[in-house]
């Protein structure tokens, strides 16, 4: 169904089954050539003066307010650390394919900027890394040597996310770092208990060996989509526990808020900077590889952190 906005348009240009022809009636290619037209008509209406006060109202073109040298310093140290740690970086194009976030991670495609030629602004890079490895495998461009072995992809990556956020240093542009590990069930959980003990190994040379926060710590939110997610929290938990005895592990066998984003399990990672102590980061796992696969053996993990909000904690707010 239309939105509200969108209903008042078809009625005022007496079209009201517009959107219907249009997104029915014509095939991708149609309808992107249709708009490229209506587009290339607004721009030759458009003066430059007119081009300067469109920049000036427009939220999302306008630079990062931020020390770029120090931050790319901070990114190449980071890039760096998850190279050595065997998680191979990405440079991932701007855009990605039209419906990867609202297709596979349920995310409402409203709240990403949506472009031509079947693209979207990238909003989430774990799901174009995530294509990225389904891609490979359905090519056959990467065979492990082993059941167990997994494909480990990191990147620092500017988002861009339509959806007003309220709060300091929230932007509509930003960079987040991203780490994501794929490989196939092997039983007993080894998929799920051998990568997030590597991803939050990485959490902990970013956020206290190389940043030296004053202490970091993680919260395990069960979530559905396995048969028995306490049980998932609990062999993982002991797991990471087991390398890890002085990282702080918490359950939280209930949340607050049910969400299906995460299958299983999701984990939260707080910091504390200054006696002040801020979710810098967020994961899980997540079934997007089995969909794009058809395979429900395909496993798949996601982290990401905020990789600018921590330059200004760092460097701007503390």
């Amino acid at each position: 169904m239309p939105s509200l906005i969108v209903r008042k348009i078809l009625d005022r240009i007496g079209q009201s089954d517009l959107v219907s022809k249009l997104g029915e009636s014509l095939s991708g290619t149609e309808l992107n050539s249709l708009l490229l037209e209506v587009l290339r008509q607004q721009t030759l209406k458009c003066s430059a003066p007119q081009l300067l006060k469109h920049y000036q109202a427009n939220r999302f073109v306008k630079p990062a307010e931020i020390d770029v040298l120090r931050l790319k310093r901070i990114e190449l140290d980071l890039l760096n650390i998850f190279k050595e740690s065997s998680f191979d970086p990405l440079e991932l194009s701007p855009v990605t394919v039209l419906g990867a976030c609202s297709v596979i991670a349920l995310a409402d495609q409203n709240k990403i900027l949506s472009a031509l030629r079947g693209t979207e602004v990238l909003a989430d890079a774990t799901n174009a890394i995530a294509l990225h490895i389904s891609d490979l495998k359905k090519r056959k461009a990467w065979n492990p040597s082993t059941p167990g072995e997994q494909i480990r992809f990191a990147t620092i990556q500017r988002h861009v996310r339509t959806q007003t956020v309220a709060g300091k240093g929230f932007t509509p542009h930003f960079k987040i770092g991203c780490l994501v590990s794929a490989g196939l069930d092997t039983g007993s959980f080894s998929f799920e208990k051998t990568s997030l003990l590597e991803h939050v190994q990485m959490m902990q040379r970013i956020f206290l060996d190389y940043y030296h926060v004053e202490q970091l710590s993680f919260r395990f939110l069960c979530r559905k989509g396995y048969a028995d997610p306490l049980r998932l929290a609990k062999d993982v938990t002991e797991f990471i526990a087991q390398h890890l005895p002085e990282i702080v592990l918490e359950i939280v066998e209930s949340p607050d808020k049910e969400i299906a984003y995460y299958t299983g399990l999701q984990y939260k990672v707080d910091i504390t900077v200054k006696g002040t102590t801020y979710e810098i980061g967020d994961g899980g796992f997540v079934d997007w590889t089995q969909q794009l696969l058809q395979n429900k053996k395909e496993r798949f993990l996601i982290t990401g952190f905020g990789f600018e909000i921590m330059y200004r904690i760092m460097h701007e707010w503390s």
